[in-house]
């Protein structure tokens, strides 16, 4: 019996541990050549947040402009109109998009995909 309190104890701990990681917001980090073949094989919302002089001066083709400083829930859906829609965030180095990607999955996106940067992009820009 003595052995089998700690155990107890022990199992308790780690299912409620498990129990408050699966209730919280997440976004799942994929590679830019994971990214570039969603891109081409699904219908996906490419979402740029960096700032409109930066997205002006080149940004992946067919890009959507949300700033990550202005994300909330109205401006997030403006540009995505379904919390279940696939959306692929990318910044210029891959801070801001995980900021973004953060703030979209605490919104309820489900489907948040961050990839990066525009900096190490090695396919088309516009």
């Amino acid at each position: 019996m003595r052995r089998l309190v700690p155990l107890l104890l022990a199992l308790l701990l780690a299912l409620s541990g498990c129990a408050g990681a699966s209730s919280e917001a997440a976004y799942r980090q994929i590679s830019q050549e994971e990214a570039k073949e969603m891109m081409d094989t699904q219908e996906v919302i490419v979402l740029d947040v960096r700032e409109q002089e930066e997205y002006d001066a080149g940004h992946i083709p067919g890009a959507v402009l949300l700033p990550v400083g202005t994300i909330t829930e109205e401006t997030a859906a403006d540009v995505i109109p379904a919390t279940d829609m696939t959306v692929l965030v990318y910044c210029r180095s891959g801070n801001r998009s995980k900021t973004a990607s953060a703030a979209l999955a605490e919104l309820g996106y489900t489907a948040v995909y961050e990839f990066g940067g525009i900096n190490t992009w090695p396919y088309e820009v516009e």
